[in-house]
C-alpha cells in the first residue's frame, strides 16, 4: 500500500472538463507529473451538494442524501453510516490536523460532520487561497485540506458553460491553485503529499446556463492525482467522483468503509 504523510483535494466548481480549452498551466503540471483523465463521471443529480457529497462521503446521493437545501439548513450526522474522509481521518488519527477551506458556505456547514475536529474557513475565493497559503506556512503538519473554488460555477450560471466568460474564469481558478501549490512547495510538503485536482460536475447540456442533467456536458469532470507511487503521464478510464474518497484513505495507509461505493482507479498507483 502506498501511503503519504498528507492529502490536498483542490476543486473548482462547475468546471466539467472544460479545462481542455483553458490555459490552465498549474493544473497541467499536475496532470503531467501524476494521473489525471478528462472523462471522469460525477454523481446524478449533478447539483453541488449532491457531487460534492459523493466525493466527500464515498457514496452516491441516493445514500448519503444531501441536496443543496438540505446543506443550507442542516449539519451532516456524525453517526451515518457514510462518514465523510474527514471523519475517517479523524477516528485513525485523532491529533491530526484537518481543514476544509470552502466558498461555498454549505459545505462546511452540512456536508462535512461538525462535531470532529475539522477547520473550517469559508469567504470568496481569492481571500480562500491567501488563507489557504496562510494556514499551509502556520500548520505544515497537517494531514489532510479540502479546498472548494466557486467562481467557475458562478460564471456558468452567469455567462454560460464553457462559454469564452467561464473559460476565463476557470483559469483564474488556476491561478488560485497555483497559490496553493507555491505554498506547498516553499513549505517543502510536495514530495510526500497527494494532491486531489478535481470539479464536481459541468453544465451546459440541456440549460446553456445550468446543470443537473446526465447530460454528458454536465456528467463529465476533469480528475488528476499526484504523488507517492503515482507514474507521471498516467492516462486514467473509468474514473468516478466517488472514488475520490475511497482514494484519499488507501494513500493514507487505512481501511476504507464497508459502506463507500468508490473504488482505486486501475493503475492508479504504482503498487496495483
Amino acid at each position: 500500500m502506498n501511503t503519504c504523510n498528507r492529502v490536498i483535494i483542490i476543486g473548482w466548481d462547475g468546471a466539467g472538463n472544460f479545462v481542455r480549452d483553458a490555459y490552465t498551466p498549474n493544473l497541467d503540471r499536475l496532470f503531467e507529473s501524476g494521473a489525471s483523465t478528462l472523462e471522469a463521471q460525477t454523481a446524478s443529480p449533478t447539483i453541488s451538494a449532491e457531487c460534492w457529497g459523493t466525493l466527500l462521503h464515498g457514496v452516491n446521493p441516493v445514500k448519503h442524501g444531501l441536496t443543496n437545501t438540505k446543506a443550507e439548513v442542516e449539519a451532516f450526522p456524525d453517526d451515518s453510516p457514510y462518514p465523510s474522509i474527514f471523519r475517517v481521518a479523524r477516528e485513525a488519527f485523532p491529533l491530526a490536523k484537518l481543514a476544509a477551506y470552502s466558498a461555498w458556505k454549505p459545505i462546511n456547514d452540512g456536508i462535512i460532520e461538525p462535531s470532529i475536529g475539522v477547520h473550517k474557513m469559508s469567504m470568496p475565493d481569492d481571500e480562500l487561497v491567501q488563507a489557504i497559503a496562510a494556514y499551509i506556512h502556520e500548520n505544515p503538519d497537517f494531514k489532510m485540506l479540502y479546498v472548494q473554488l466557486d467562481l467557475p460555477d458562478a460564471a456558468g450560471h452567469k455567462y454560460g458553460y464553457n462559454m469564452p466568460e467561464q473559460l476565463r474564469v476557470i483559469e483564474e481558478s488556476d491561478r488560485h491553485t497555483g497559490v496553493i501549490l507555491n505554498a506547498l512547495e516553499s513549505a517543502g510538503l510536495m514530495s510526500d503529499s497527494l494532491i486531489i485536482a478535481v470539479t464536481d460536475h459541468g453544465g451546459g447540456g440541456e440549460s446553456t446556463f445550468n446543470h443537473g442533467s446526465d447530460h454528458p456536458m454536465d456528467k463529465t469532470i476533469f480528475w488528476g492525482c499526484t504523488g507517492p507511487g503515482i507514474a507521471p503521464g498516467t492516462q486514467l478510464d473509468n474514473v468516478t467522483i466517488a472514488d475520490t474518497a475511497t482514494v484519499v484513505i488507501h494513500a493514507l495507509g487505512l481501511d476504507v468503509p464497508a459502506s463507500w461505493e468508490g473504488k482505486l482507479p486501475q493503475g492508479l498507483f504504482l503498487a496495483l
